[in-house]
């Protein structure tokens, strides 16, 4: 397992406290396609700065859509276009974000800015900031959103909590996953104090989702194979299974949840076929195995139990190198 940067985390967030504390307009930004936490950090900062009369903007890159799952988050209409965003902006934030390359086209707006300050809890960021807030023991981005918010002594309000509490459930898995500590479930209390809809929260992110979308997860999982050599469960989505059934790729990205359930696993892997003919490819393990040095090897990120990559390289391709990183990595891990 890799170390974590090599940062002093105090000192970091001490900077960056001071450069939001000066700044006359400060402009957010996440990753391309947004999950809950990357949306969800954004906004809550979004929310919280607003709510003190600060100046701030916030998007996300092109494609600027997000699924239904997050329809109901505070503040998504306040959202600007990326072609909006300031080219230069004298303050930039990034959350949840582990490359400027996951800017796509906020990366040169990004290069650009006075100060960048980089939020986030990947152990696999690059560190591209001015100014790197990186907590890789936090279970979520929004974890560390929180800390900023409270040291720049601004008051937390219900959107901003709402959105938080949404980016927590999301990257713990309502609490599932090993991430889930003591002060998880404090931040959970915390923010719930707001009134929040924790049912109907909880119903949107796991268990909502268009007829569409289940009749393409049937055929997703019609390609499911085990390779019980490598402990592995595969499967493929491809575009012809997206244009038949009308479904958007923003709605699909629940899928490796789904294949992950195979007891007979230790390693899942969802492969996408993109319009562009690119592979996106979505890992996830029970322990036993480290895939995010198997998604840096195609030039992805994430953690070690959950990473992903986009890769030129076909499904075939992408699948034959998977399980010979497997197999280097040990075989079979029952």
């Amino acid at each position: 397992m890799k170390s974590p940067p090599a940062l002093n985390s105090d000192s970091a967030l001490a900077a960056a406290v001071s450069v939001l504390r000066d700044a006359s307009e400060i402009a957010l930004a996440c990753h391309v396609s947004p999950d809950g936490d990357a949306l969800g950090s954004t906004l809550g900062l979004f929310h919280a700065l607003r709510g003190s009369g600060r100046k701030v903007v916030a998007s996300f890159p092109n494609p600027f859509v997000v699924g239904p799952t997050f329809s109901n988050l505070p503040g998504l209409d306040s959202l600007i276009p990326p072609e909006k965003f300031p080219s230069a902006p004298a303050v930039m934030v990034t959350f949840d974000c582990g490359s400027l390359d996951r800017l796509g086209d906020l990366e040169p707006a990004a290069r650009t800015a006075g100060e960048l300050i980089v939020i986030d809890h990947h152990i696999s960021n690059t560190t591209y900031g001015t100014i790197n807030v990186i907590d890789p023991n936090a279970a979520a981005s929004a974890c560390v959103v929180l800390q900023l918010i409270d040291e720049l002594g601004l008051e937390l309000n219900r959107d901003a909590a709402f959105c938080l509490y949404v980016a927590l459930v999301s990257d713990t898995g309502r609490f599932q996953y090993e991430s889930t500590t003591p002060a998880v479930f404090e931040m959970a209390r915390r923010l719930a104090e707001f009134d929040l809809p924790v049912a109907d929260i909880s119903r949107r992110l796991f268990e909502e989702d268009r007829f569409a979308y289940l009749q393409l997860l049937g055929d997703v999982l019609t390609t499911a194979e085990l390779v019980p050599e490598n402990d592995l469960v595969w499967a493929l989505v491809t575009e012809e299974m997206f244009v038949r059934h009308a479904v958007k790729r923003e709605e699909a990205e629940g899928l490796i949840d789904v294949v992950r359930r195979a007891s007979e696993a230790q390693v899942a892997l969802v492969m996408r076929e993109e319009t562009n003919g690119s592979t996106r490819g979505s890992l996830r393990s029970l322990g036993a195995v480290d895939v995010l040095t198997i998604a840096e090897s195609f030039g992805g990120g994430g953690h070690r139990l959950a990473a992903g990559f986009t890769t030129d390289k076909s499904p075939a391709e992408v699948l034959v190198l998977v399980r010979a990183a497997l197999t280097a990595a040990g075989g079979n891990h029952a």
